[in-house]
C-alpha cells in the first residue's frame, strides 16, 4: 500500500454495496474472481494443494467460488465448512469443478499438506465475542499448530473490522489479505496489523459509492 490508505467501517461498506447488490451487479462474482487471481499468483503454478474453510456468511461463499475457479484451473482443492449453515450454490460449483469436501476432524492434516489455507470464515459483520466460537475455533486451533500459508479472506477471520482489536489470540495470521472494494479499518489500526500481512485489495466497482463517506482510518501519506 502506498502513499495515504484510508478505511472504511462495516457498516460504510455494506452501505455502498446495497445500491449495487439491488442493480444486480454480481459483486460476490467479481470478489471471488479476484481473489482466485490472487491465489494464483502468490502461488504461481496450478498442481498446488489449497484448502478452504468456507464460513456461512459472504467470506465464506466467496471463498467457495475462488475455489471453483483454483480447481477449474488444475489445483487440488480441499474444502471445511466451520459451521452449521454453507453457501449451498457456491459449495456445488466447487464440487463441480473438483474440489472436494471433508470433514473438520481433518482440517490438521489436510492444512499440513497444503501447500495454502484459505480463511474465510468470518466477515466483516461478526460482532460475537470472542468471534471465534466452537467448530470455527477448533479448526483454527489445530491449523496454527502447523504454522500454514494462509490468505485472508477480506478481513482475517477474528479480528475486528472497524478497531483492529484481536480480542483471541486463536486467529490465523495471513500473509496475504485479499479485501474487496475498499480497505476495512481494522486492516489498518491496532494489533490486527501484525495478522493482515501484505493486504491486496480487489477493485469490485464500490469507488463512486465509497467517494461518498468520511473514512474512519487513514494509514500513510
Amino acid at each position: 500500500m502506498d502513499g495515504m490508505t484510508v478505511g472504511y467501517s462495516a457498516v460504510q461498506m455494506r452501505a455502498a454495496e446495497a445500491p449495487l447488490l439491488a442493480a444486480g451487479v454480481p459483486l460476490m462474482q467479481r470478489a471471488a474472481a479476484g481473489l482466485a487471481r490472487e491465489v494464483r499468483a502468490l502461488l504461481g503454478r496450478d498442481d498446488a494443494r489449497v484448502v478452504v474453510l468456507a464460513g456461512s456468511g459472504d467470506n465464506g461463499a466467496d471463498a467457495l467460488y475462488a475455489a471453483e475457479h483454483l480447481a477449474t484451473a488444475g489445483m487440488s482443492v480441499t474444502i471445511v465448512r466451520t459451521g452449521e449453515r454453507i453457501h449451498a450454490d457456491a459449495l456445488q460449483a466447487a464440487l463441480d469443478a473438483g474440489a472436494r469436501e471433508v470433514a473438520a476432524s481433518e482440517v490438521g492434516e489436510a492444512g499440513a499438506s497444503a501447500d495454502l489455507v484459505i480463511d474465510g470464515i468470518l466477515g466483516t459483520g461478526t460482532s460475537a465475542s470472542p468471534a471465534l466460537r466452537g467448530r470455527a475455533r477448533e479448526i483454527v486451533a489445530a491449523l496454527l499448530e502447523g504454522s500454514p500459508r494462509v490468505v485472508a479472506v477480506d478481513i482475517p477471520s477474528g479480528i475486528g473490522p472497524d478497531d483492529g482489536s484481536v480480542p483471541d489470540p486463536c486467529v490465523l495470521r495471513a500473509e496475504v489479505t485479499v479485501t474487496f472494494g475498499g480497505y476495512k479499518a481494522g486492516l489498518l489500526v491496532g494489533p490486527a496489523v501484525a495478522y493482515a500481512g501484505e493486504v491486496r485489495l480487489i477493485d469490485i466497482g464500490l469507488g463512486e459509492e465509497l467517494a461518498k463517506v468520511e473514512p474512519i482510518a487513514r494509514q500513510g501519506g
